[in-house]
């Protein structure tokens, strides 16, 4: 995969560089107590599953938004059995996101997914070029295959002087990837992983927040939260560094 580095505003700051490598060294504070907040997962929670490049941006990209539970990547749309980051075989890289249909309908996620990546380029989304990369809707009824396909004839009709690739394919066995690779954008900020508790890998991939905090890392939330959580973290600083728990 290409990832871009992407500067943060965490690492401007001499400040902010002293206090994480303070907190590397010394003992965390009585009241950095983690919190763990997985969300009971209730009948009336949905999963929707979605191929649109590569899977660690693909994870940001739902994380925040409003009624979106969890998110998990995996391997999804092929036919080998417990597929594997180096050995994916006719797989694509996917993100499974569990939402509540109360908040946010499958429709809204199709219009996210639409309006995130490439449809029209075969294969890939920018750099990332292969099999593994291609745009796939996943559909768990009639219902949402009809709606997946009414969306994709609009989107087709915005040109005709490209396809739209994207395949419509009732979903099979998810495969979710290895625990390296969910979260990735949070992982790539240690300094955030600390201000969250430092949650152990089971409880990260499960989390809730820590859902949202990756689409934070990738710069990826509304702009309104992205300034709510740069004001809390900003808070913390000044505060003497308790664990944020909450956006």
């Amino acid at each position: 995969m290409n990832l871009k580095a992407r500067p943060t505003l965490f690492l401007h700051s001499p400040l902010l560089l002293l206090l994480l490598i303070a907190a590397t060294f010394a003992p965390i504070p009585a009241r950095t107590i983690r919190i763990p907040d997985r969300v009971p997962e209730p009948a009336t929670f949905k999963k929707a599953v979605f191929s649109l490049g590569c899977f660690w941006r693909s994870e940001a990209i739902f994380g925040c938004l409003n009624g979106v539970v969890r998110t998990t990547v995996g391997y999804c749309g092929g036919s080998k059995p417990n597929p594997e980051y180096r050995s994916l075989a006719n797989h694509a890289e996917s993100v499974q996101v569990e939402y509540d249909p109360k908040i946010i309908s499958f429709r809204q996620l199709l219009e996210v997914f639409w309006s995130s990546h490439d449809s029209r380029q075969v294969f890939g989304q920018g750099p990332d070029v292969g099999n593994q990369y291609r745009s796939i809707i996943f559909t768990n009824s009639t219902g949402e295959s009809r709606l997946a396909a009414v969306t994709k004839e609009r989107e087709q009709a915005k040109s005709k002087s490209s396809v739209v690739t994207t395949q419509i394919l009732p979903l099979g066995i998810f495969y979710p990837a290895e625990s390296e690779h969910q979260k990735f954008e949070l992982k790539r900020r240690p300094f955030l992983l600390h201000l969250i508790g430092n949650l152990p890998e089971e409880e990260l991939e499960k989390s809730s927040f820590a859902a949202k905090m990756n689409s934070y890392a990738a710069e990826l939330c509304p702009p309104t939260i992205q300034k709510q959580i740069n004001a809390k973290i900003n808070d913390i600083i000044k505060t003497g560094w308790p664990v944020l728990t909450a956006i």
